[in-house]
C-alpha cells in the first residue's frame, strides 16, 4: 500500500498562482515535515561513568608508579634504610 505524498498537489491547491507562488496575504499550503529528534539520546549520560572509573583507575596506577619510584629512589640514596 502506498501513502499519498505529503506535498500537496499544486493544480488542486487554492491559493497558488501559476508557477507555484502565494499571492500577498495568502498563507502556503502545508507540506509534511520531519521535526525533532528520531533518535533516544539517552545514552550520552551512560559513556560518563565509565570514563569516569578509567580516569580514576589510571590515575591510581600512576600514583602507584610515583610512589614507587620515590620510595626506590629514597632507598638507594640510603635516607630509608
Amino acid at each position: 500500500m502506498t501513502g499519498s505524498p505529503p506535498d500537496p498537489d499544486p493544480a488542486v491547491t487554492p491559493g497558488l498562482e501559476p508557477g507555484g507562488g502565494v499571492a500577498p496575504g495568502e498563507t502556503p499550503p502545508d507540506s509534511g515535515q520531519t521535526s525533532g529528534v528520531s533518535m533516544n539520546e539517552s545514552g550520552s549520560s551512560r559513556r560518563v561513568a565509565p570514563m569516569v572509573i578509567f580516569g580514576i583507575i589510571m590515575a591510581t596506577i600512576v600514583l602507584l608508579f610515583v610512589a614507587t619510584g620515590a620510595l626506590l629512589l629514597l632507598t638507594m640514596t640510603g635516607v630509608l634504610h
